[in-house]
């Protein structure tokens, strides 16, 4: 991983079922960067009841977005890809072909699971802010309750970028942090002579990377082949950042004026990686940043370039299979506010963070136009950089950090980011204290905590998922909930309460019938449960600022 911005997030330049909700339970009933802080037309948002957060309404004829409740702005009843039933977990189709219930974005790419995804749109009661019901109704296309998402999907999500490519970070001792932690995927600049290391890692962890160009396409394609060939690689990424490090390719170097030698880089490592049979089925990554900043309009908002974009790279240049920002939750002015995590997971609201709408709807830097913001809402994404720094300026405590995080976290994944990379696995003091692990490569409350939920989560099955018809009315504004299930049948309900700056809410889980065995897990606490209920309809909780995991077996 090559070195961020800056040490703080700077404005751009130029059968058991487990619920995880907030801390507390009782059963019942038997138991802006010069003016770029804003994209023309963007949205801005309003926190917890309602006072709007920083950035709100920026955009030129922007509306504010009710982004303290469920529905981003142009989301409507379906919160995030995927709807408040799928957690919509968005994956781009190999070649830009359509998926099974996929809309296609323009530019031909196509989230997995689509505007609906599985579990489709909130049931009655919507999921519309403070006084909504959650989660309950029809659930999607068939069936009755909530269609769950795969425990090991979103396990799957959870990365860390790490410097052992820059020899800052030692292999086996990371490869033994990120196994503590659960964390399955790293970010690391591409450098051939670390490849033996990151296989390492895999082999001891069960991590994979995502590979970061280092700028040369038949360099960058040998070490993905060796890698993929031991089942180590996770996608391979265009280039870090290209406002920020330039990039040479062709005999060019790009600058503040032209972005042509991203442009072409990122266009020949795509076409390349999909040419090798050796890198069947790996995604590419767009190259980060890149899209918001580029100060040319080659194209880089998009993943393939529809017809009549007016971009000067050709129409129908593809380059890459996933968009790739930077939206680091601390935003730009690093304030803890209600709905913080998930309104920094927005896929269209235009606010504090360089979220996916300044990157690839409206550019920032130059207000090129990308996708509409229904399109967004589909777009295949990830990131790979956020985090939150426990030392320096505007810091958080390691308390607040590891809360953050599993918000964090479960807030990608329900609004449709496919994988998510906290920068970074451990503290440095050369490039700052965000770490989950010390200097040392002790866990901070960030890494325990991160492994209470793993360990609460575990699971290695990939069994078809089924429903659970349960409601949580009048859930509060900042509280949000994910159903997942292992494979062997269990529910687990993760329910998390966006409130970093203090505060708590009381709600009631709602089942459809009395559920045989309804237990509770807070991270915080550790991995065993709180609570143990039996032959239970409803489960009472106090949340406060972090998850609870509700596991139900019918």
């Amino acid at each position: 991983m090559v070195p961020r911005r800056s040490t703080v997030p700077a404005p751009r330049p130029g059968a058991s079922l487990l619920v995880v909700i907030g801390a507390g339970a009782v059963v019942l009933g038997c138991s802006s960067s010069n003016s770029a802080s804003s994209g023309d037309g963007g949205s801005g948002g309003a926190g917890a009841g309602g006072n709007a957060a920083n950035g709100a309404t920026n955009g030129n004829g922007g509306s504010t977005a009710s982004s303290g409740g469920k529905s981003g702005a142009a989301g409507g009843a379906t919160n995030g890809a995927g709807g408040d039933g799928a957690g919509g977990n968005g994956g781009a189709s190999a070649g830009g072909t359509t998926s099974s219930g996929g809309a296609t974005a323009s530019g031909g790419t196509t989230a997995t699971g689509g505007t609906t995804g599985t579990g489709g749109t909130t049931g009655t009661g919507g999921t519309t802010g403070s006084g909504g019901a959650s989660t309950g109704g029809a659930g999607g296309t068939s069936g009755k309750g909530v269609l769950a998402n795969r425990v090991t999907d979103f396990l799957g999500s959870i990365g860390a970028c790490t410097h052992i490519g820059q020899g800052v970070d030692d292999a086996a001792k990371s490869a033994t942090a990120l196994a503590y932690a659960g964390i399955l995927g790293i970010r690391d600049d591409g450098r051939p002579a670390h490849v033996q290391d990151w296989i390492t890692v895999h082999q001891n962890s069960g991590a994979r990377l995502s590979l970061l160009t280092d700028q040369n396409v038949a360099s960058t394609i040998a070490m993905a082949e060796t890698l993929n060939a031991a089942g180590a690689l996770l996608a391979v990424e265009g280039p870090n950042e290209p406002n920020n490090f330039s990039v040479t390719y062709e005999n060019a170097t790009s600058n503040g004026t032209t972005f042509v030698p991203v442009a072409h880089l990122q266009r020949d490592l795509y076409a390349a990686v999909k040419a090798d049979a050796k890198l069947k089925g790996i995604p590419v990554f767009h190259a980060s940043e890149a899209g918001g900043s580029e100060p040319d309009n080659v194209g880089l908002q998009f993943l393939t370039i529809p017809s009549g974009a007016g971009t000067t790279m050709p129409e129908g240049t593809k380059y890459a299979d996933y968009a790739n920002t930077h939206n680091y939750v601390s935003g730009h002015n690093s304030t803890l506010d209600g709905n913080t995590a998930w309104n920094a997971e927005d896929p269209t609201l235009n606010a504090d963070w360089d979220g996916l709408f300044v990157e690839y709807g409206t550019t920032w830097n130059k207000k090129f136009k990308g996708y509409s913001s229904a399109d967004l809402m589909t777009l295949p994404r990830v990131t790979t950089e956020t985090g939150w720094p426990t030392m320096g300026d505007h810091a958080l405590t390691e308390e607040q950090q590891g809360r953050l995080f599993l918000n964090l976290y479960l807030s990608a994944y329900k609004r449709g980011w496919s994988y998510t990379f906290v920068y970074m696995l451990r503290d440095d003091p050369g490039q700052g204290y965000w770490g989950f692990f010390d200097t040392s490569y002790a866990a901070k409350k960030s890494g325990t905590y991160l492994h209470n939920l793993t360990t609460i989560l575990a699971d290695k099955g990939t069994a078809t998922t089924s429903r659970l018809d349960y409601t949580v009315p009048n859930e509060p504004a900042t509280v949000h909930d994910l159903l997942l299930q292992k494979s062997n049948g269990a529910f687990e309900l993760a329910i998390w309460n966006d409130r970093p700056s203090g505060g708590s809410d009381a709600v009631t889980v709602r089942f459809a019938s009395a559920q045989k065995s309804v237990l509770v897990y807070d991270p915080t606490t550790g991995t065993a449960s709180t609570e143990t209920h039996a032959n239970a309809d409803s489960v009472a909780l106090t949340l406060s600022d972090h998850p609870v995991v509700v596991e139900v077996t019918p």
